[in-house]
């Protein structure tokens, strides 16, 4: 354990020594943790208060004002699921309800136990000539079923067994 957080350290010292551990790079040094790690863990946000010389409710406030930022861990894959109009139109509802199903999740739980996935629902992706659209991180899937979205969810669990496999 004790390596795993020196690691983690290591990793947040590179950052700032990268951003020249200037206060005025919090943005920048916040987006480069959540790339790091999926998410602004609280140990962190606390250990670049210090060195920034900044208060933790300032970094904090930061952090939760700008929605790009999350403070709980998200999955390797961010699944989102439109569901504006045209999406809705063409049972966007259907295709919610067989990512929860099929990885385990609900309006509460939104990363799966593997920390493969999280879902997200959102109102327009500005792809409704596709609709109903599904993104898997920058990817767009056009036309999208349940059956579809099935095949979507195992085709990247394989590719995660296949990858582990190496």
């Amino acid at each position: 354990m004790e390596i795993e957080i020196s690691s983690k350290f290591d990793k947040v010292c590179d950052i700032l020594v990268k951003n020249g551990r200037d206060p005025h790079m919090l943005i920048k040094i916040l987006q480069d943790i959540q790339k790091e790690y999926n998410y602004l863990p609280e140990e962190i946000m606390l250990y670049i208060s210090t060195v920034l010389g900044l208060s933790p409710s300032f970094v904090y406030g930061v952090a939760t004002f700008y929605s790009h930022f999350t403070l709980t861990p998200k999955g390797k894959y961010i699944l989102k699921v439109c569901d504006g109009t045209a999406c809705h139109v063409k049972k966007s509802e259907d295709i919610i309800k067989t990512v929860e199903s099929q990885l385990g999740l609900n309006a509460t739980k939104k990363t799966s136990s593997d920390m493969l996935f999280t879902f997200e629902t959102v109102a327009c992706l500005g792809a409704c000539g596709i609709a109903p659209v599904v993104v898997v991180n920058e990817e767009v899937h056009g036309a999208m079923n349940k059956e579809k979205t099935i095949a979507l969810i195992n085709k990247i669990k394989s590719k995660e067994l296949e990858n582990n496999a190496h």
